[in-house]
């Protein structure tokens, strides 16, 4: 395991310093350690750390939890410049995190991306939404890699990457760009793959129709795509946009609407909730309800939709529905105890929170919401068992820093 403390490496590595005469870099977002603390461990290892990659560097080490790609797509200029030292001549290694902890002979921590986290959960550590995450589900960006009771749980590196690509999107950065600049990065980072099928999914405008203009792919929200097939070259500025259908739309015509299905209705419904305009996604998903009032998810994307909606009577009555629909659905019965306890039923939330731990014991954020109840009713004691609990699975996120506190004030 890494030392917390740089100066407590073993005083064999101290004696014979392995880094003895290295000079030593790093690039992208390590995955055991901050930057500071890894250029610590150099120095207590006989090497002196490099802010900048130069000449006299001998080792770049890459960062295994974030690429060392830059704001337009192009990988670090550290590491292009250590490509264009070592295609030079230069006796520099370019090493990944896991090859440079190895030859230091530490092991390297547990990873992020080895833990399997669910939406709320992510939703802390990387700041991403709920329903952005439940969104990128549906679209396949992401997928769940279990589910236990309808609540999926998510590698954390797959959902970072697609925060990622969405977010270098939102910039205007080119697909083709960060394609190049993944496969350039693949004879040191070999996790690569998968940003690079995602990419295709983003290509593809999983939400709907797409249209082609002069600036490429764009959805009928306005929302900018990635473009892997540019127009061709004789393409005229003048053009009317082609369409190019991403999956067949439920019915173009709004007087034929009243042939959809409760299923066109819900998808239209989870649409209009990704796009913001709640008021109209609620009337959809009530529809749905209507076509097929037994299928729980509709009621629950209902209540979802009238939480955001500033509506938490109207949430909690359809979070009830969908728990009586599946007594297992296991987010349907967290979001019920998370409303109840913002209007202060507390005897609720904390009956709601008990009955999906009975269906899932390890369940990380239903502890910590059972956590903050208990403590708010005076029931320290028991509230500090779900601290714990809950820091069982998470150490590093935003909640683990909240219930260590609690732990501490206890």
């Amino acid at each position: 395991m890494i030392p917390d403390n740089p100066a407590d490496v073993d005083s064999t590595l101290k004696s014979s310093p392995i880094l003895c005469g290295e000079r030593v870099a790093f690039t992208g977002t390590l995955a055991s350690m901050t930057h500071q603390q890894a250029m610590d461990l150099v120095g207590h290892h006989g090497g002196t750390a490099m802010q900048h990659v130069g000449h006299q560097t001998s080792i770049l080490v890459v960062g295994e939890e974030g690429w060392p790609l830059e704001s337009d797509g192009l990988p670090s200029m550290k590491l292009e410049t250590a490509r264009q030292l070592h295609d030079r001549g230069d006796p520099i290694r370019i090493v990944s995190e896991s090859e440079w902890l190895k030859l230091l002979g530490i092991e390297p921590p547990e990873r992020k991306s080895q833990k399997l986290y669910t939406p709320a959960m992510l939703c802390q550590l990387l700041g991403v939404s709920v329903h952005t995450i439940r969104r990128w589900e549906r679209a396949g960006l992401i997928k769940a890699v279990k589910k236990v009771y309808r609540l999926p749980y998510f590698d954390f590196e797959e959902v970072a990457s697609a925060r990622r690509l969405c977010e270098l999107a939102a910039s205007g950065v080119k697909a083709e760009q960060i394609s190049s600049s993944l496969q350039r990065l693949h004879s040191v980072l070999p996790n690569v793959l998968r940003p690079l099928a995602q990419l295709e999914v983003l290509a593809r405008g999983a939400n709907g129709l797409v249209f082609r203009d002069d600036l490429g792919l764009i959805e009928t929200s306005g929302q900018r795509l990635f473009d892997f097939d540019p127009p061709a070259a004789d393409h005229e500025p003048n053009d009317r946009p082609s369409t190019i259908p991403i999956r067949p739309p439920l019915l173009e015509e709004a007087a034929e609407r009243h042939r959809w299905t409760a299923d066109d209705w819900f998808r239209e419904g989870c649409r209009l909730a990704d796009g913001n305009e709640i008021g109209h996604a609620i009337e959809a998903l009530r529809l749905a309800t209507i076509g097929d009032p037994l299928n729980p998810s509709y009621h629950f994307h209902l209540a979802d939709a009238l939480y955001r909606q500033k509506k938490p009577h109207g949430a909690i009555e359809r979070y009830h529905m969908a728990v009586e629909l599946d007594h297992k659905f296991l987010e349907a019965w967290t979001q019920l105890g998370c409303v109840l306890s913002e209007i202060n039923d507390s005897s609720g939330a904390q009956a709601a929170f008990q009955i999906a731990l009975e269906l899932h014991p390890d369940y990380p954020e239903v502890h910590f919401h059972l956590a903050g109840v208990l403590e708010q009713r005076g029931e320290k004691e028991n509230a500090a068992l779900h601290w714990r609990r809950y820091l069982d699975f998470d150490q590093r996120g935003p909640w683990a820093e909240i219930a260590r506190e609690r732990l501490t004030d206890g």
